[in-house]
């Protein structure tokens, strides 16, 4: 039987366009292991396809092979076998449990199987349970549910619930993503009373220690530098508390030395801070490498800072499409239009902005040079400086959707019915 191995980077689809993303947030990321998977048909092996491409499985090794029991069993003759194998067959109940013999004698110990079959049948499943097999979906599966029984089988169903990660990111330098960041994380912490942590991952430059007025000695570069030492008493450590329930990992914020990193430097530590607070908010620097890139395909959410002009338009533009292709199975990135309706300055509209990205959103923040300059000087928060300002409401706004506590609604264009209306009582008037 001839065999297709298909590696992470590689979709097995039959061209057509991925279904819509789905709602994904109850899956765990999936610790790293190895899965092999054989398949019949091509739109098992495409969903399984699919799931090795989502984030919650980045840190696993994927192979997809076309071929059932008999293919396993003559790769295993040669090779060891993985932490877990996928497998499908369409044999009939009786028939599949004498084909899993086979496979038996040259599977480890240790190996995890999970049968994907065709026929919904509460007597195999139990034989396959009281032989070994780790679980049984009947086919056609979808991406959710193959991430849901690998995530069963793999993750401690007592470990604490995982925070939700926040990255925010400016389409261009300047337009105030960092300053977006800390004053959403402070609205989160001070409104819902939960505990949140901003990483300030621009290490030369990063703003967030004066805009909290904190000098910590220590912050986020020990913990980057420092990888084997990153548990939860020592993160705890590392952080500086600006508010009642929110903590800052600073950047050092110096030239003194050169700060490249590897792809995943920040991942575990972004686990371990996520394992920590139910939130946790990256101030993630404008710039384009391994690790930025890395922390914003992993992130649950990603919101993106830009400022109505053409570049910024541009880049929003090209964020949204690489993201796309990083997080498939993902909404969308949230977006925020800051720095509108500066004075002399040449603007896009924010309808004619948002149209070719097909986004709306999440709120348009006016220029106000004075509201965030006197924030700024002092390391105050807005709703510090001035609470009752219409942007510290949009950013409390802002912090409700974020946290899945408001959804975002269009706005109704006024329509031919409601000028009517207006027509109508201006005549009775």
């Amino acid at each position: 039987m001839s065999q297709v191995a298909f590696d992470k980077d590689t979709k097995a689809g039959d061209g057509g366009e991925p279904s819509p993303p789905m709602n994904l947030h109850a899956h765990r990321p999936i610790p790293r292991i190895s899965i092999q998977a054989f398949c019949e048909s091509d739109n098992v092996a495409r969903q399984i396809a699919r799931a090795s491409d989502d984030r919650r499985m980045a840190k696993t090794h994927v192979q997809v092979h076309m071929g059932g029991v008999d293919t396993a069993v003559e790769l295993f003759q040669t090779v060891p076998t993985p932490n877990l194998i996928l497998l499908e067959t369409s044999a009939a109940p009786r028939d599949m449990l004498q084909s899993l013999a086979a496979l038996s004698e040259v599977c480890d110990p240790s190996t995890k199987v999970v049968i994907i079959g065709h026929f919904n049948d509460v007597w195999l499943y139990r034989e396959l349970i009281r032989n070994g097999i780790s679980e049984y979906m009947v086919a056609p599966i979808d991406l959710s549910e193959i991430i849901g029984v690998i995530g069963g089988l793999f993750v401690d169903p007592e470990a604490k619930p995982l925070g939700h990660s926040i990255a925010f990111i400016g389409a261009k330098g300047g337009v105030g993503a960092s300053t977006m960041a800390h004053n959403i994380a402070w609205a989160i912490s001070s409104l819902f009373k939960n505990e949140v942590v901003i990483a300030d991952m621009d290490l030369p430059y990063g703003t967030a220690n004066i805009n909290f007025d904190q000098d910590p000695a220590q912050g986020i570069a020990e913990a980057v530098f420092s990888p084997e030492r990153i548990d939860d008493v020592y993160l705890d450590r590392l952080l500086a508390q600006c508010a009642e329930h929110l903590s800052l990992l600073a950047a050092p914020s110096t030239l003194e030395r050169v700060f490249d990193f590897r792809d995943d430097s920040f991942a575990h530590l972004i686990d371990v801070a996520q394992r920590s607070v139910p939130h946790v908010v990256l101030d993630v620097p404008h710039t384009w490498n391994g690790w930025t890139r890395t922390t914003l395909a992993r992130a649950d959410e990603v919101v993106i800072v830009a400022s109505p002009e053409l570049a910024n338009l541009r880049n929003t533009k090209n964020l949204l499409d690489t993201l796309k292709q990083l997080r498939p199975n993902d909404a969308p990135p949230r977006l925020i239009l800051n720095q509108v309706n500066v004075p002399k300055r040449p603007e896009i509209a924010p309808l004619d902005f948002c149209s070719p990205l097909g986004l709306l959103p999440v709120a348009t923040i006016p220029f106000d040079p004075a509201l965030f300059g006197n924030a700024a000087n002092n390391g105050r928060m807005l709703a510090e400086t001035d609470g009752a300002n219409p942007i510290v409401q949009s950013i409390n706004e802002i912090a409700h959707i974020l946290t899945g506590r408001m959804t975002l609604k269009p706005k109704r264009k006024p329509g031919l019915s409601s000028v009517l209306s207006r027509l109508k009582r201006k005549k009775q008037s």
